[in-house]
């Protein structure tokens, strides 16, 4: 078995953003790092959106970025640490391990050098240079390790030009180490350390240590330094220590100010809880600064340092805004706020004002004594707040995110749609989702008006070359022609001189201010001066089929004759002395755009109705001279000649392709070679039933195709790639492109009797989302096998439940006690819910319509309960009627694993499924993590144990129970009397139950420790296996043990085996594994295009959707692999990672190719395109088509 992994959707969760001038331009951009990828951002601070300028994957586990200047440059560089090298600078080569550097990253503010640090004891300084070429140099390495600390954080201090400085967190464990009663570890103490390095000696020294705050979690660079041209000083310099529920400044030989945190006024709010510092930022402007810092709820609060030169005379706190938790902040110099979320969806703000003349309470270090350091020891007097909705900051934009993906399924349950839906549960606490992920554009609608009749086609047109916009809408009708203007408002005019009488059948704008009609009659050319000149058809012959473009004109007439005409350079239409006769009805004519600087485009493409399309000459030496054929396999309906832009084809120009579709739904796309005339390279792909139309439009000023079928399709550029997908519309009978005013890069359809005005604003993306919202993060959900909803299980740790919340609000109004209504009235999916000690719970069963997109049913839980797994279970005791049980617990602690007691709650389905009537709850003695359905039984994994229930009067009854695996059972699957368990840690095993002896036992298990993230069965004898580590791996049980344990009646053979390893009697085996970088939290095995091959679809938490394809033949494996090969030496990976060691992380990279990596092989410079297809005996054409029909084929993105 041979794998070939495509990654669908690439990681969406940002873990760290960096804002800079990267691309020169003298325009901010932000650098995210998605973990395994890169991703450019430019903000257009015009309109407030976000567009990704470039994005590539590293093939290699981004741990840090920084983004730093050197002296007197104007474009920023980034650093990027990973494993193997910085700049190609190695400084570790046995992966991310706690003693290698590349954790912690900081740079000097003027760009002279940078500090890697690790976890733990190294840290190394390098020094950033010029050379004569003014390329970037990077010294060797110093070294400024401290043994046995470990290290929190570390910060470039801000001197000005003196010596660099750096200033880190450190812990010295050597004591802790030693001593067993634990007293040493709870009074270590955190040190902050400044260490310089000196330019002129070319070394680093510890230059301060002392004691700070034992939380102290962030440090935070304070700006500093004299101003080269004046004396005066930029800050007080020093760092900021953010602890729990304090931040301090501190410099060397400097006052300590200390001011709090301030609180939420929250009536529920829990007042043992600290407050953390997670993300921060600062900001300088002329002669100011100011730092942003978020707290663990999402409050941003400005802090402030007033200062007289060095000395700084008081810290200052206020609350700002409230904004998603970030895992990085960044402000933009236009105004801007980029919030990289934690979770879920990313933002953009724009500064509104800076809070500096609003009644939010500020909190100063001189209203404390000593400011605020009396007794450091002591936390200071509380401080509060009242939280608000967004005052000082207003959204702009948003990118969309999927992270973290905890859930999913793929199933085809929207109607009219020929292939599945991915429905992934995403998402954390309030801000949670379902999310529907559907393969295709989204097409934003903005006008929808009947029309009189059912027209067969639309037009627009303007009247001279140099018009903006579309003057004239022309809808032709099966007996007429309508010509509406497009104004202030939409009306039909009749002095156009278009002909109303008859049906149209091409439309143009032709020379520099004519315009063009053609009727089954003849052609009308219509003058500026409203002159009309018209060439009728010869009697008895009709015009079948029409082609134009600026400067030529071909039609075709029923007695399969060919007409060409060209314009004069007087602007009169010639007719070409001689008419091609073509031998075969022709059906399709088209020609392509003439190109910049010429006077005629020199082919036309023909289809006729003997399967067949020719490519004619018009060139004046050879006019109406076949030059090629191509055969189809059956007629065609429609072609188009367009030049587009496509790098893995050729760099150099754009590319004239020739589409063909077909009346059997097919679309054949082929290239045009400009200098011989032959098709090339042909492609095909099946796009709906119905015969394919084919149109030229513009879209963001480059040409695109619009394919409509049953399914409209868009073939467009974006990035210098083709790329070809489906718009999520109606089906549109015929369309055009669009500009007016109101929508300048517009187009117009039509569907039935209905004109529509459209445009598509997100190209680029490969999944429209349309999500649910939720109210809790969602754990599971499941499908019922007779109705098409979905039940869905949310709960959240530390966070109060709803009933629970109304019953200590009561509590507080009985008391008397003053309830601020307005904080309780804050939208929860903003503000969350309020937080709680560890063991609370809130948690829901949600029942979920996925068509009309909405909840149609929610259930709290009660009694401090949360759901971890649900199965929908036909119980044969009740002549299948289907149940839903719900595995919960009560007072659950995460870690250690506890609970006083957890439950089996079995519900009856009522009202056709969209309600739930709880008949029973059955105590279990611990966690149940996992449920299925088993031969008409529930299987249920609870904690250690893998058991049998039946349904009883008063609660399930336990049959059978096996309690001998190793941690917690996770996952379970079933095929025949056959279990598929997936333990937490201990991998999958594989146990039968034999109902004579009424016994559950393992036969074969795995040689390796795994930790089971999501597993499902390939077929009987096989599981594909998602890891926490990132791992995807199929393992194989030996089909000789599989039909021997399957002989056996009574399982005694299993029992008297010897076991191996201290595990069961058999062993699988390890036939494919591959490291995705992500934590795989559901697998499939789905077909995803209709009358595909079945595939694997895998989601991560960080928003990763991919697929593993199985491939069909020896050949296709022996090319791929060596394929693959050949990129892994020219592609090196952005960081430096080698690429098999990165996808064999863990365990070395076996039976699985990388599509990714052999998909950069469009991006690669031309001549190495060749020199890798020769080494293949293969054109390049011949290598990218068999990509892309690998991936088209099995996914259809």
């Amino acid at each position: 078995m041979h794998l070939y992994n495509l990654t669908l959707q690439t990681p969406t969760a940002i873990n760290q953003a960096i804002v800079g001038n990267f691309s020169g331009a003298r325009q901010q951009e932000i650098i995210a790092s998605h973990g395994t990828r890169l991703e450019l951002l430019r903000p257009d601070p015009q309109t407030g959106k976000i567009s990704t300028v470039i994005s590539t994957d590293v093939f290699g586990s981004i741990r840090s970025l920084a983004a730093f200047r050197l002296t007197g440059g104007t474009k920023d560089y980034a650093i990027t640490t990973s494993f193997v090298k910085l700049h190609q600078e190695t400084f570790g080569k046995s992966g991310a391990r706690r003693i290698v550097p590349g954790q912690y990253l900081a740079v000097d503010p003027k760009g002279r050098s940078v500090m890697i640090a690790a976890m733990e004891k190294a840290k190394l300084v390098y020094i950033l240079n010029r050379d004569a070429a003014a390329n970037l140099t990077i010294s060797s390495p110093l070294e400024a390790h401290k043994n046995a600390a470990i290290i929190h954080h570390i910060v470039g201090l801000d001197v000005g030009f003196e010596n660099p400085t750096f200033a880190a967190l450190e812990v010295d464990y050597t004591e802790s180490d030693q001593d067993p009663t634990g007293e040493a570890c709870k009074n270590a103490e955190k040190m902050l350390t400044y260490y310089e390095l000196d330019l002129g000696l070319n070394h680093v020294v510890r230059k301060w240590s002392e004691p700070t705050d034992p939380r102290a979690n962030l440090l935070l660079q304070v700006p500093g330094g004299q101003l080269a041209s004046s004396d005066r000083f930029d800050g007080p310099s020093g760092v900021l220590v953010c602890c729990e529920d304090h931040i301090i400044y501190r410099h060397m030989d400097a006052p300590q100010h200390r001011v709090p945190i301030p609180r939420r006024k929250h009536p529920l709010s829990d007042s043992g809880r600290g407050m953390l510092i997670v993300a921060a930022v600062m900001h300088r402007m002329r002669g100011a600064f100011f730092f942003l810092v978020q707290n663990e709820d999402g409050d941003l609060f400005k802090v402030t340092i007033e200062h007289e030169e060095e000395e700084v005379k008081a810290l200052k706190i206020k609350y700002f805004d409230t904004v998603p938790v970030a895992s990085s902040l960044c402000i933009l110099k236009s105004g801007f706020l980029f919030v990289a979320s934690e979770f879920s969806n990313h933002y953009l703000y724009q500064f509104q004002k800076l809070g500096d003349d609003d009644n939010e309470p500020e909190f100063s270090s001189t209203m404390y004594p000593s400011f605020g350091m009396a007794d450091p020891s002591q936390p200071l007097p509380r401080a509060h707040f009242r939280p608000r909705p967004l005052d000082n900051l207003a959204i702009a934009d948003e990118i969309e995110s999927l992270n973290p993906i905890l859930d999913s399924k793929v199933l085809n349950v929207l109607p009219n749609s020929d292939t599945p839906q991915i429905f992934a549960a995403c998402g954390r606490g309030t801000r949670s989702s379902l999310r529907i992920l559907r393969h295709g554009l989204e097409v934003e609608e903005s006008v929808s008006s009947d029309l009189p009749g059912i027209p067969n086609a639309v037009w627009t047109t303007k009247r001279t070359e140099e018009d903006a916009y579309d003057s004239y809408i022309i809808l032709s009708f099966v007996n007429g022609t309508l010509v509406l203007s497009i104004g202030e408002t939409i009306e039909e005019v009749q002095d156009t001189g278009f002909l109303s009488s008859a049906p149209t059948l091409a439309v143009q704008q032709i020379g520099a201010d004519a315009l063009l009609q053609v009727h089954p009659g003849g052609i009308r050319h219509v003058l500026s001066n409203g002159h009309v000149t018209e060439w009728r058809a010869p009697a008895n012959k009709s015009i079948v089929a029409a082609t134009t473009n600026k400067r030529q004109v071909v039609v075709a007439l029923s007695s399969a004759e060919l007409v060409y005409f060209e314009l004069d350079l007087e602007g009169q239409l010639n007719e070409y002395q001689d008419r091609k006769a073509m031998g075969s009805t022709v059906l399709a004519l088209s020609i392509g755009e003439v190109p910049e600087g010429r006077q005629r485009t020199p082919y036309l493409a023909v289809g006729c109705e003997d399967q067949t399309v020719r490519v004619v000459s018009l060139d004046p030496e050879s006019t109406l001279e076949t030059i090629s054929l191509q055969a189809l396999t059956a007629p065609p309906s429609s072609i188009c000649v367009a030049e587009m832009m496509d790098f893995s084809i050729t760099r150099v120009e754009p590319v004239m392709f020739v589409n063909i579709g077909l009346q059997n739904g097919v679309l054949l796309r082929t290239v045009l070679d400009p200098q011989t005339g032959q098709l090339v390279d042909t492609r095909t792909r099946f796009l709906g039933t119905r015969p394919i139309k084919l149109i030229r439009v513009q879209i963001q000023r480059q040409p695109a195709i619009l394919a409509l079928s049953s399914r409209s399709w868009l073939n467009y550029t974006h990035q210098n790639l083709m790329h070809f997908t489906p718009l999520i519309f109606e089906s549109f009978d015929y369309a055009w492109s669009f500009s007016a005013e109101l929508s300048p890069e517009g187009l117009i359809g039509i569907t039935g009797s209905t004109l529509k005005i459209f445009q598509i604003p997100k190209l680029g993306t490969k999944l429209k989302q349309d999500s649910i919202p939720l109210s809790y993060t969602p754990r599971k959900f499941i499908t019922h096998p007779s109705n098409h909803y979905f039940y869905l299980i949310e709960g959240d740790h530390r966070v109060i439940g709803d009933d629970a919340a109304a019953k200590k609000l009561g509590e507080l109004r009985n008391q008397g006690k003053d309830v601020d209504e307005e904080v309780l009235e804050l939208p929860q999916e903003v503000f969350g819910k309020p937080k709680a000690p560890a063991g609370t719970w809130g948690s829901a069963i949600r029942i979920i319509d996925p068509i009309e997109a909405k909840t149609v049913a929610y259930f709290p839980l009660d009694g401090n309960e949360a759901a971890f797994s649900l199965a929908v279970v036909p119980f044969s005791a009740r002549n299948g009627e289907l149940h839903l049980v719900v595995g919960t617990a009560a007072d659950t602690l995460v870690s250690p694993r506890s609970c006083s007691s957890g439950f089996l709650r079995t519900y009856r389905f009522t009202e056709d499924g969209a309600g739930l009537e709880l008949i029973h709850k059955t105590e279990t003695d611990d966690v149940p993590l996992a449920l299925m359905a088993f031969q008409g039984r529930l299987t249920a994994g609870v904690g250690k144990a893998l058991r049998i229930y039946d349904i009883g009067k008063k609660k399930l009854l336990r049959k059978v129970e096996n309690k001998s695996f190793a941690s917690a059972i996770v996952s379970l699957n079933t095929q025949g009397s056959r279990i598929i368990v997936g333990d937490m840690q201990e991998s999958v095993s594989f146990a039968v139950y034999k109902p004579p002896e009424n016994r559950l036992l393992i036969f074969a298990d795995d040689s390796q420790p795994r930790w089971v993230s999501a597993c499902t069965m390939v077929d009987y004898n096989t599981v594909a296996v998602g890891d926490r580590f990132g791992n995807v791996f199929v393992n194989r049980l030996d089909p000789k043990v599989s039909e021997q344990v399957d002989d056996d009646p009574t399982g005694a053979g299993i029992l008297h085996e010897k076991s191996i390893l201290m595990g069961a009697p058999h062993k699988t085996k390890m036939i494919a594994h591959f490291h995705v970088g992500d934590l795989v939290t559901s697998i499939h095995k789905v077909a995803m295009v209709a009358g595909g091959r079945e595939i694997l679809l895998y989601t991560c938490l960080h928003g990763t959707i991919g697929i593993l394809v199985p491939f069909v033949s020896k050949e296709d494996v022996d090319f791929i692999s060596t394929l693959e090969q050949h990129m892994r030496q020219e592609n090196s990976s952005l960081v430096g990672r080698d690429h098999l060691t990165w996808r064999g992380y863990y365990t070395p990279v076996k039976a699985v190719v990388d599509g990714d990596l052999c998909e950069t092989f469009a991006q690669l410079p031309t001549q190495k395109q060749s020199s890798i297809s020769g080494e293949l005996d293969r054109t390049v054409g011949e290598v990218s088509k068999k990509l892309e029909q690998l991936r088209v084929t099995t996914s259809g993105f």
